[in-house]
């Protein structure tokens, strides 16, 4: 968990001084694709969401501006997102 904690949330602005996760919250890693590594706050999320995963706005991915990244829970460590890939 020590590890989780200084990484950063996507969502959070670059120049927020305190970018990293926050106590009580329930985080998903995100693995490969352009958000790789941010975690992603997935508190309160019902479980049929949590299973489905997320099409996440992003800027960097392969449709520039307004395209998204769309990750999902691997099938070994649901606690992980894989990239599914981009979508505009």
């Amino acid at each position: 968990m020590d590890e989780l904690m200084r990484r950063r949330v996507y969502g959070a602005d670059h120049d927020d001084p305190d970018p990293g996760p926050q106590p009580g919250h329930v985080y998903r890693e995100l693995v490969g694709g352009p958000l790789d590594g941010l975690l992603l706050d997935v508190t309160g999320w019902p479980d049929r969401r949590l299973r489905e995963g997320a099409a996440l706005l992003t800027e960097i991915g392969s449709y520039g501006a307004g395209g998204h990244a769309e990750y999902g829970p691997r099938d070994t460590d649901p606690r992980r997102w894989d990239w599914r890939g981009d979508t505009p």
